[in-house]
């Protein structure tokens, strides 16, 4: 069986669905402002090889782990509300970008595995 990485089409595909989904997220009210002291450019180079690694593509991931990547932002009120509107973002970029919905499914149950790390509980 193949890995997600290829079955959502690889890395043409990941860098894809990243760009688009922190468009959808820095316009998305709900969650906009956890981002403004971030280097957008540096943050969705990290998500590309987070996603790629986690997808089962090539592992070049070299930034922090869950709990500590999102520390200050569980200090600035980051909690479940925010993480749903941030699986929702990810659906809709994916499937916006035609990724098959078993696909899509898998995508939102792997990020949603790591809501307890996201949110330091």
């Amino acid at each position: 069986m193949s890995s997600l990485y290829e079955r959502v089409g690889g890395e043409g595909a990941v860098n894809a669905a990243v760009d688009l989904f922190y468009r959808y997220v820095l316009s998305d009210g709900r969650i906009a402002r956890f981002f403004e002291d971030v280097d957008m450019d540096q943050q969705i180079a990290k998500q590309k090889s987070f996603l790629t690694m986690a997808f089962g593509g090539p592992n070049k991931y070299t930034g922090l782990d869950m709990r500590n990547a999102h520390k200050s932002l569980v200090a600035k009120g980051l909690n479940d509300s925010h993480v749903d509107a941030v699986l929702e973002n990810l659906g809709r970029t994916l499937r916006q970008l035609g990724v098959g919905e078993p696909e899509v499914k898998e995508v939102l149950a792997l990020a949603d595995s790591v809501r307890s790390d996201v949110l330091n509980r």
